[in-house]
Order: C-alpha cells, then structure tokens, then sequence
C-alpha cells in the first residue's frame, strides 16, 4: 500500500511540475510571442476565442492564459469584452491535452524514453543562452511530464487492487453531482485542471473507477480550474473581476449543462464505440471533454453580448482610484506591469494637466484640493508598484530604461502635484494687463498640447513643439515680470506686482515640469531617449 501512495503521489508530482515547466519555458521561449498574440485581438468574438484557444494549446495551460489575460485587462490592454471570448476559447483549448495523454500518454510507456528528453533539456537551461533556456525547461518539463504518468499508471493499477472505486454510487444525479465535487476538489488542491484530468484518464486507463465516475470528475476540473484566475483578481480592477467571473460562469454553466445531459452524452459515446471506431475509455472521455465544452460554445458565443452585459450588472463600475489599473497581478510580466505603471502615469498626468488649466481661471477650492490628494496618492502607489518591478526589470535593459524613465515621470509628476497645491493665484482681474492674457493663453495652449501629445492625436514631434513652447512661455513670463517691476507703484500696486511675478515665476516652473513629465513618459511608452537633467 505504501509503495503504491508512493508511486501515486510522485507521479501526480512529476506531471505537475513537468507541466510547469512545460508552460514557463513555452511562455519564455515566446518571449512577447504570447502578449502580442493576445493584444491582436480585436473586437470580434469569433476571433478572440480563437486567439485564447490557439494560445492554450499551444503553451498548454489554460491557466497562464487565462492569468496573462486577467492581467493584460488589469493593465487596459485588452478590454473586458474583448476578453471574454479568450477565456471561452482557453476552456476548449486545455482539452486538447485530454487528447495528448489519452492517445499517446497511456498507450506507450514513453517516461523510459523520455529521460533522455529531461537529461537534454538540463543542459540547455544550464549552458544555454537566451530564449533557449527557457527551451531547456520545455524540453525537461514535457519528459518530465511522461514520466510522472508512468509513475501515476502504476500507482493507479495497485490503487484498483486494494480499492474498488467503480463499487461507489455512480448513476443518478446526486452520485454524478459527488463525484463532479470531487473533481473541484482535485483541482483546487493540484492547482491544475490538466494534471485533475490526466490523472483522472490514468484512474480510468487503469480500471479504479468507471466512466460515469470519471466523466463527472472532468466535469469538476472544468470548474475548479476557474477558481486560480479569480484568486488572482482579489484587489484587482472591475475589469479583470468581470473576466474572472465569466470564467466562472462559463465553465460552471457547461459543467451544469454537461452534468444534466450526461446520459445524453453517454448514449452518443456508447453508439460512436459501436459504430465509429472510437475507442472506449480514456479516448471517450477525452472525447467527451471536448464535447461538453463545445456545448458550452455553441450556447454561450451567439450570445456572448447578452453575457457580457450580465456580468457587467453582476460586477457594476464603481469609482476607482488613480492606481485602478496597478494589479499586482502583472508583476509577473514586467512588460504588461510597465505597461499597466505606464497608463497609469498617463491618466495622472491628464488630470493634473487639467487642474492646472482650472487653476488659471479660478482659485483652488476645495474639489481641487481632494482631487490634488486623490492624485497624490495615486502617485504614491505607482511608486510602490514599480519599486516591486526591479528584480523583474534588471535582467532586460530596455525594460529597465523604461521603468527608469517612468520613475523619473513620478519625480516631477510628485512635484507638480505639489505645487499645483500651494501656487500662487494668477486669476484674471480688473486691472490684468494684456501681457498676462497672453501669458495665460500660451500657458493654455501649451496644456492642450499635451492632453492631445499624451492621447497621440498630435504630429509626431510635438514634444519639440512643446519644448519651444516652454521657451517661450519662459522668455513671456520673464519680460512681463522685469515690466512689472519697473512700474510706477500707487497705492497697493506694489504687492499686487509681486502677487503677479510670483505667480508667474510658479506657472513657469510648473510648464517645466509638465514638459519633463511628458519627455519621460514619451520615453517609458517606446525606445528610450535621451533625458533632460532632473
């Protein structure tokens, strides 16, 4: 009994962990692969579920898809309706491994003969170089995989001498509904519905429960799988909960719809066993795998608007704060957190932008002063985020100029913040001179430039025509300042003058900073350039 735990127990351990690395090398040896690949995905719906079940095949976890997915939402990179057709296409796409290990896996004891396999794929995450060790990993992930089902089909064929499972209730709802429970289960603690499904083929190939039994159990998997993607929206944003739940609720509606037509599904593989060819067992239930995800397809994807609109009036927008779209979630991809830290900045900026162009109209009041601290703070936790990124970031100079650049947009952006909360009034008055309305009016100017720099609606050199623009606000400000000055002073005109110089002195200060801002964040978004001093 204890060698049969044993070999049990090592095998679903080898397969785990042979598919971990069979995903993360996959994912690092496609570099931005996987990220481009998923933010092509347009609006169409047929082509994201193809996108998500293209990519799950291909990197075979349904999971990291579905991870990376929540995760290029959290970023604003992907919309939420964009998003729920990926997760529709990584639930058909994780059963083609079903496939893999049904037809191949269980038929040839291929863990001898891939040992050779694991043996390469050391080596080459030892001595090689770039995306080829993360080759390496694949290559000692998917032996490793095989080896540890080798291990399971013997654990399984002792189990089935000291158990018999197929004695256990199988037939009826309630014995159907128990055993789709202990599939939940199964992949909640494995953390994997593939290694709940192999290991529920391995059961089957090996004769320790039946097939009513195992098909409930896979049924289980499929909704147990979507719990990983919803643990890691805790804290995330609206958007990345939203396609966590349509997860959710897509993989539990085709478990209900699989559960409550299974003497349906049962009838149709019983006459393709008969009639096809097909074989019985663990390609039936590979088969009916599919199937039943396919149902879930053809009933969810015609009306995929109609549920997007669901899970928006279950999960409705709320107010969110300057950081919404900072999901610690993306830390796992220095790329898609840059990205995320990056729009971030950006919003910010926008908003203080505008704040600034208020000030020039009327005086701080006190909405001005809470959206100045809301944005503080805000700032403050872009700060935290990015400070996370820098293990992540060193191993890739570009992603780390970039983190570097954004850190350099928070400095000035925490300044201007400041500033904009003790400037000196510059508001119109009865005796303002026309000098000061040019002034302001540059200074508006100036502002609307990098609203529409900042959006990419302006020419691709706006920020040298922003950078003449300082200049010349700077030469403006200085000339109106020294002819204030020089002026002959009644009564009261003379603090009214140094009210004004100050003044203008800050709103010059304030246009350097707002350039600087918009040269680091031009810098974060793309090929870093040459930097301003700080």
């Amino acid at each position: 009994m204890v060698d049969v735990v044993f070999r049990l127990l090592g095998g679903i351990g080898l397969f785990l962990l042979g598919m971990a690395l069979l995903s993360d090398g996959l994912v690092g040896f496609a570099g931005d692969a996987l990220r481009r690949a998923l933010l092509r995905v347009t609006g169409m719906p047929w082509r994201a579920f193809s996108s998500g079940a293209l990519t799950t095949m291909l990197i075979q976890s349904s999971t990291a898809t579905t991870v990376t997915l929540i995760g290029f939402v959290s970023a604003g990179l992907i919309g939420y309706s964009q998003a729920i057709g990926v997760v529709i296409g990584a639930s058909l796409g994780t059963t083609a491994t079903g496939w893999f290990v049904a037809s191949l896996g269980l038929k040839v004891n291929l863990g001898y003969y891939t040992l050779p396999l694991i043996g390469i794929g050391a080596f080459m995450r030892v001595l090689g170089r770039g995306r080829w060790r993360h080759m390496g990993l694949a290559c000692a992930g998917f032996g490793m995989l095989f080896l540890g089902l080798s291990s399971m089909q013997e654990g399984m064929v002792g189990l089935a001498d000291d158990f018999d499972f197929k004695a256990l209730p199988s037939q009826g709802v309630w014995a159907h509904v128990l055993a789709m429970l202990v599939g939940v289960v199964l992949t909640t603690i494995l953390q994997s519905s593939t290694a709940a499904v192999a290991t529920t083929l391995t059961a089957l190939h090996a004769g320790t429960i039946g097939f009513e039994q195992a098909a409930a159990v896979v049924v289980g998997a499929a909704i147990g799988t979507t719990l990983t993607g919803a643990l890691v929206t805790i804290g995330g944003t609206v958007a990345a909960k939203r396609t966590a739940l349509a997860h959710i609720l897509f993989n539990l509606g085709s478990g209900i719809v699989a559960i409550v037509m299974l003497p349906i599904f049962l009838a149709l593989l019983a006459w393709l066993n008969t009639h096809a060819g097909l074989e019985a067992g663990a390609m039936s239930l590979a088969l009916f795998h599919t199937l039943f995800i396919a149902v879930g397809v053809a009933l969810f994807m015609p009306v995929v608007e109609r549920f997007e609109r669901l899970v928006a009036r279950l999960l409705p927008e709320r107010k969110q704060d300057m950081g919404r779209r900072l999901d610690a979630s993306t830390l796992g991809v220095p790329a898609v957190a840059l990205e995320a830290s990056q729009r971030a900045l950006e919003s910010i900026t926008h908003q203080l932008v505008e704040v600034q162009r208020k000030l020039l109209r009327r005086p701080l009041d006190d909405g001005l002063r809470d959206t100045l601290q809301h944005t503080q703070d805000g700032l403050n936790e872009a700060l935290q985020f990015i400070a996370r990124l820098s293990q992540q970031a060193q191993g890739d100079a570009a992603l780390h100029q970039r983190r570097v650049a954004q850190l350099h947009a928070i400095d000035h952006l925490l300044r201007l913040c400041g500033r904009l909360q003790t400037e000196p009034e510059l508001m119109p008055g009865e005796d303002e001179s026309d000098e000061i309305v040019e002034v302001r009016q540059r200074m508006e100017q100036l502002l609307a430039l990098v609203h529409d720099g900042i959006d990419g609606a302006a020419s691709l050199d706006w920020l040298d025509i922003l950078e003449r623009k300082v200049m010349d606000l700077t030469v403006a400000t200085q000339g109106v300042r020294s002819r204030l000055l020089d002026s002959d002073f009644t009564d009261g005109g003379l603090a009214r003058a140094l009210q004004l110089t100050d003044a203008l002195r800050s709103l010059e200060r304030s246009a350097s900073h707002v350039q600087r801002v918009c040269h680091y964040l031009l810098a974060g978004r793309q090929e870093p350039v040459k930097q301003v001093d700080a």
